[in-house]
């Protein structure tokens, strides 16, 4: 599946026409320094502290009837996991920001609070796609996923577990809090901010990207998803100097032909995959760990800049391809959305968009629903509620019906061949 390229030259160009004054967005109150981090404070030689952040959020919280701060979930520390809104507040079109899943990966987290903080104090912010952005849209931030990860600077949570693998299980109260937000707020769009470790010569770029492989993505959300990649993502980041690559895949030094993938599938734990099953455009970010020059060597806050910076650079592509193609965004999201209504075609237990499906990854002719006996529908429904399947009650146990929005993710969370299914539903055959 290929998506349809525009040029730099036509995007520009449609960026200037979208462009649009920003009305009323700062009050009065807000004409006040806005607050900085303590990333800015110490010009990137540490990480923002969790304090520093709760006083960003609250003074960004008073700034603007335009923003907004809640807590969504607590961990088992008792952190708490927030959600900042911005902009539109009854837009039809939604992006949402996740970031740092991974505790110890902060540079996408120091550019989330720096783009909340430049977005509450709008007049600082004199880009006019920006501004276009931010009248049509409401934007969605989780500045810190896993906030007891990032206070022990690990990538697990507090249990050690992997938040970005339990986007199907959704054991954890990080994973929930994100799945409840994306059932409740259904958004267009959700961009994954990572950071990743280098390997010299074969894998070693500012930053990568990757859109949903999962074949279970609706072709015309890959498609969307292909284009923030290609299109505005990476010329936003090699604009200002730095420079991409596709996630997962290898390089040879001299030719530049891919030469082996070590990550990067399709699988549907991760939350990449997992957007592209909900209908989402959803697109994975990682900025390079490792210094790239002798002086980012010499000087760690250096480095530190550069892996927030080449965040913030990509974000700008994000908000350039929301403006230019919300029409297009908003039509593949909502056909997506009413496909799993006609029950039709196959669905993928296996496979990626560059790795077709075998026979046995296929359920070609999958059936009607599955049944739950009482005691599996006990354990496994607040799961099911999360992700907003439709479940119907029968005798004592349940009914969970493919003919749904989220058709596809039925199977996978209750069908035997699917890999990482949380039970085994009766398949039923009798539509």
């Amino acid at each position: 599946m290929k998506s349809r390229r525009q040029t730099l030259a036509l995007a520009t160009a449609a960026a200037a026409a979208l462009a649009a004054p920003l009305v009323a967005t700062v009050p009065a109150q807000a004409t006040a320094t806005p607050p900085r981090t303590g990333f800015e404070q110490t010009n990137g030689a540490r990480w923002t502290s969790q304090p520093e952040e709760q006083r960003l959020l609250a003074a960004v919280d008073k700034a603007s009837d335009k923003v907004s701060v809640s807590r969504i979930g607590t961990t088992k520390q008792d952190r708490p996991v927030q959600l900042v809104r911005i902009g539109a507040r009854h837009s039809a079109r939604t992006v949402l920001l996740i970031c740092s899943q991974h505790g110890d990966e902060p540079s996408g987290r120091e550019a989330c609070l720096t783009e909340i903080r430049d977005l509450a104090y709008a007049k600082y912010t004199k880009d006019a796609a920006t501004q276009a952005f931010l009248a049509r849209t409401t934007l969605l931030v989780v500045p810190t996923a896993n906030p007891d990860g990032r206070a022990a600077d690990t990538r697990g949570n507090s249990d050690g577990i992997d938040i970005n693998r339990d986007h199907l299980s959704l054991k954890t109260a990080e994973a929930r809090a994100m799945a409840a937000v994306i059932r409740d707020r259904q958004p267009d769009v959700i961009y994954d901010l990572h950071e990743y470790g280098a390997t010299p010569q074969y894998y070693d770029k500012a930053l990568f990207d990757l859109w949903p492989r999962n074949l279970n993505t609706d072709a015309r959300v890959h498609d969307e998803a292909e284009t923030l990649s290609l299109d505005y993502v990476r010329p936003a980041a090699q604009a200002a100097g730095h420079s991409t690559g596709t996630y997962g895949i290898w390089t040879d030094p001299v030719t530049g032909d891919p030469i082996k993938q070590t990550a990067g599938d399709g699988q549907e734990r991760i939350l990449r995959n997992m957007s592209g099953i909900k209908h989402a455009v959803g697109l994975l970010i990682e900025s390079r760990v490792d210094p790239g020059t002798p002086a980012e060597e010499a000087d760690e806050s250096l480095n530190n800049r550069r892996r927030r910076d080449s965040q913030l650079a990509a974000l700008t592509g994000l908000f350039r391809f929301s403006g230019e193609r919300a029409g297009r965004i908003e039509a593949a999201t909502g056909a997506a959305r009413l496909a799993g209504f006609r029950d039709t075609g196959p669905v993928y237990v296996g496979g990626a968009d560059n790795d077709p499906a075998e026979p046995a990854e296929t359920l070609q002719d999958p059936p009607c629903g599955y049944r739950l006996t009482a005691d599996q529908y006990a354990e496994y429904k607040d799961e099911l509620a999360l992700h907003g399947i439709t479940v119907r009650r029968s005798g004592s146990g349940a009914y969970v019906p493919l003919r749904q929005s989220e058709r596809a993710l039925v199977a996978l969370l209750l069908d035997a061949h699917a890999p990482y299914h949380l039970t085994e539903g009766a398949p039923d055959t009798r539509c």
